[in-house]
């Protein structure tokens, strides 16, 4: 049975950061849709609807579907988990996402620079009660989720503004979801989760496994 595999690049990125890694999954025989969407344009949950209409529009109707998403990716699947059932959806890898959003929001969200760059979704992805993290809720899909954080950082100033263990732009504790399956943290910074060697191996290991390779 053909095995379909959604990609979904984070805030301000565009496929080409996912392309290291859609060409991997394909050298191991996924049909891959590395999907873009513009993702400083409209809110978490206008771009999900877009971004999955159109990918899963390419994917075989008989096909298994699995989902890697980096950074604010997940929120996409999240809120489109929330209004459609996807019962072909079998595994599901978050790279740093903000699950539990994002505390360096919380601090510059409110400033006219980051919302330009950022746009509308950029600015729901704080850690208030209100924010579109939290709104989300837990993972209730059956599909199985594994969860990657990175632990280093290219943006000291950043870090400083997040609790804990972080990837410059999420903390590892705000990566987790309640009804993730399995967690694992990779010494890699936010921008580089997608294209590092060895998260790329816990993403295959994953979709093949359900479950993360360990020593």
């Amino acid at each position: 049975m053909t095995e379909s595999v959604v990609l979904l690049h984070g805030l301000a990125r565009t496929p080409r950061s996912m392309a290291k890694l859609a060409k991997r999954l394909e050298a191991d025989g996924y049909h891959v849709v590395n999907q873009g969407y513009p993702s400083r344009v409209g809110t978490v949950a206008e771009l999900s609807e877009e971004a999955f209409t159109e990918a899963l529009a390419q994917c075989p109707v008989d096909a298994r579907l699995h989902v890697v998403t980096h950074s604010m990716g997940a929120l996409l699947l999240r809120a489109y988990l929330r209004e459609h059932d996807l019962p072909q959806l079998r595994r599901v890898v978050m790279l740093g996402p903000p699950n539990g959003g994002s505390e360096v929001v919380d601090q510059i969200g409110d400033l006219l620079v980051f919302e330009w760059v950022n746009g509308p979704a950029g600015r729901e992805l704080g850690t208030s009660p209100t924010s579109a993290p939290s709104a989300l809720g837990p993972f209730t899909h059956p599909a199985e989720l594994g969860i990657i954080a990175g632990t280093r950082t290219i943006n000291p100033i950043l870090s400083v503004m997040i609790e804990g263990a972080n990837d410059g732009k999420v903390s590892v504790e705000n990566t987790k979801l309640d009804g993730m399956d399995d967690h694992i943290t990779v010494p890699v910074a936010h921008p580089f989760l997608m294209t590092n060697d060895d998260a790329i191996e816990q993403v295959i290991h994953f979709l093949q496994h359900g479950c993360f390779a360990r020593d």
